[in-house]
């Protein structure tokens, strides 16, 4: 065929349609407009739920040697923590029997002393477990409101404690119900004994450096007292046993001009969230009365 004789012009097919131009403004109106009717008016959530429901299969399988792997390592992870927590706790438990051998050997050494020196045996006290209800409403002091009173034979001045250390005391008793006023109540003080050197002091609530504060008054400012130090109850005031622990020593503040050192201590027991306590009976009634004066 001769070439002159071809048709150069394009086929029909090409000729047809709009301008790739026009198709691209159309199409890019139209996604406009389905994105604001969507995030308007939700038009294409029906869709979207059908299409999630069709594929959700699909993910489920795809999805299962991932949950396969991670539920793997997670049982690995699992054996290896159980594995070093039974290490840690055959541990604690034989350290816990060279205690125990230590304290009955302690003992029976206390009480062959006692004999010998004919002294009066330790003081015995019994206590009732209790819970805490809620904080009193006086928002000056630090006291809570455990659920046991007068019908459970709650005396007043009974020593409170929980499972880190002296709590508070008793300071009113109702019918069901009782007040305890906390360590860290500005009006409270109890004597304490620093288990370092022996030393006595007065620990007093104290809230000028953080809420749950104390600061043990009244100690000279060369007195041998260290951070770290452990307070406990020195048992002379016939209110709390002796040997229960009370507060850590946390600040020493000492001035060459000031007769008396500042140290700030930190209580041991949960004094804004114990649930728990244990009430301790009184000592008062072991305690031997003060002798009488006789009269010339």
């Amino acid at each position: 065929m001769p070439l002159g004789t071809l048709d150069r012009d394009p086929p029909p097919f090409f000729r047809q349609g709009y301008s790739a131009l026009s198709k691209l403004a159309i199409c890019s109106a139209l996604a406009l407009f389905l994105m604001t009717a969507d995030a308007r008016f939700g038009v294409m959530q029906p869709l979207r739920v059908a299409i999630a429901t069709v594929i959700y299969p699909v993910q489920w399988l795809a999805m299962r040697p991932v949950v396969l792997v991670q539920s793997m390592a997670g049982y690995f992870n699992s054996v290896n923590q159980a594995q070093t927590k039974e290490d840690q706790a055959r541990q604690a438990l034989v350290l816990q029997a060279q205690r125990a051998s230590q304290v009955d050997e302690l003992e029976l050494e206390n009480r062959r002393l006692r004999q010998l020196l004919a002294l009066s045996a330790r003081l015995t006290t019994t206590g009732k477990a209790a819970q805490v209800l809620y904080d009193a409403a006086d928002p000056y002091t630090r006291r809570v409101i455990i659920d046991r009173g007068m019908r459970q034979q709650i005396a007043l001045g009974s020593p409170v404690l929980d499972e880190f250390g002296v709590l508070g005391q008793v300071t009113r008793v109702y019918p069901l119900e009782s007040e305890v006023t906390l360590i860290t109540d500005r009006d409270h003080a109890i004597p304490v004994l620093n288990v370092r050197t022996g030393a006595r002091g007065v620990a007093f609530g104290d809230t000028s450096t953080h809420a749950d504060a104390m600061e043990l008054r009244y100690m000279a400012a060369n007195a041998d007292v260290q951070v770290g130090d452990l307070l406990t109850t020195s048992g002379v005031d016939g209110v709390y046993p002796p040997g229960l622990p009370v507060a850590r020593v946390e600040k020493v503040e000492r001035q060459v001009d000031a007769v008396f050192a500042r140290i700030y201590c930190v209580p041991l027991a949960m004094v804004s969230g114990a649930g728990y306590v244990v009430v301790l009976d009184p000592i008062k009634d072991q305690i031997p009365a003060r002798p009488t004066e006789e009269k010339p």
